[in-house]
C-alpha cells in the first residue's frame, strides 16, 4: 500500500501540472471564465491530495486497515472531486451531457475529508501512546 500511496502521490502532482498548464494556456481560449475557475479548482485539490498522499506515504506504516483507509479515500476522493470537476468543466466543449457527475464532487470532497480526519486522529492516536 505504501508504494501505491506513493505513487498515486506522484502522478496526480505530475498531472496535475500538466492539467494546469493545460487549462493555463490551451482552455482559457476556449472555456468561460466560471468553467476555468472550476476546473482550476480540480487541479488546485489535485495537487493538495498529492502532498498528501507523498507525506501519508512515507508516515504510515500501512500495518492498519485504518492506515490504509487514510490512503484509499484520499486517492478515491481525489478521483472523484477533481476528475468530475474536468468532466463538468469541459462537458459543454466537447458537447456532452455529464450532468450527472455534479453529485459525485461532494462526494470526493467528503471523502478527502474523511482521510484527512482518519489522519489528524492517526497523529492523536500516535501521540498519545
Amino acid at each position: 500500500m505504501k508504494t501505491i500511496t506513493l505513487v498515486f502521490g506522484a502522478a496526480y502532482g505530475m498531472l496535475s501540472v500538466i492539467l494546469g498548464a493545460f487549462g493555463a494556456h490551451a482552455l482559457k481560449k476556449i472555456l468561460s471564465v466560471e468553467k476555468l475557475e472550476s476546473f482550476e479548482t480540480g487541479v488546485r485539490y489535485q495537487m493538495y491530495a498529492a502532498f498528501f498522499l507523498l507525506i501519508a506515504g512515507y508516515i504510515l506504516k500501512f500495518d492498519t486497515s485504518s492506515q490504509k483507509w487514510i490512503s484509499i479515500l484520499m486517492i478515491a476522493g481525489t478521483m472523484l472531486f477533481s476528475f468530475s470537476i474536468y468532466g463538468l468543466s469541459l462537458q459543454d466543449h466537447f458537447g456532452l451531457n455529464l450532468k450527472f457527475l455534479g453529485p459525485i464532487t461532494p462526494l470526493g470532497g467528503l471523502f478527502m475529508i474523511l482521510s484527512w480526519g482518519m489522519l489528524i486522529f492517526y497523529f492523536l492516536k500516535v501521540k498519545l501512546q
